[in-house]
């Protein structure tokens, strides 16, 4: 585990903790199986991945493998680049309430 969040981490964490985001329970460097997750809802058994450009070449076959392997377990996995949490943080937090709530996905709170 990581006790250093990026900027994209904190600026995202910001928005999502303390069910800041339609009142969601995120945790932060979650432990599921034998990973450790960016984000997680457990209620909504949803996984939100915040990826540097290392992610792009190096790691792009093991997330393949482990995001395999969250969804076979019935999670879902969102990622997003850095670049995107950090200019575009609306967006991003938009996408995730449509994907976990989307009843609700037209009304942020």
């Amino acid at each position: 585990m990581r006790t250093n969040m990026t900027d994209a981490e904190r600026k995202l964490w910001h928005e999502l903790r303390a069910h800041r985001l339609m009142k969601l329970g995120f945790r932060r460097q979650y432990p599921i199986r034998n990973y450790i997750v960016d984000f997680a809802c457990p209620a909504r058994r949803l996984i939100v991945e915040i990826d540097g450009s290392q992610h792009a070449e190096q790691m792009a076959a093991y997330d393949r493998t482990r995001t395999g392997a969250l969804e076979a377990d019935g999670w879902t996995v969102l990622r997003f680049w850095n670049d995107d949490v950090l200019k575009d943080i609306d967006n991003v937090c938009q996408h995730i309430v449509t994907i976990a709530c989307p009843e609700d996905s037209d009304d942020r709170t």
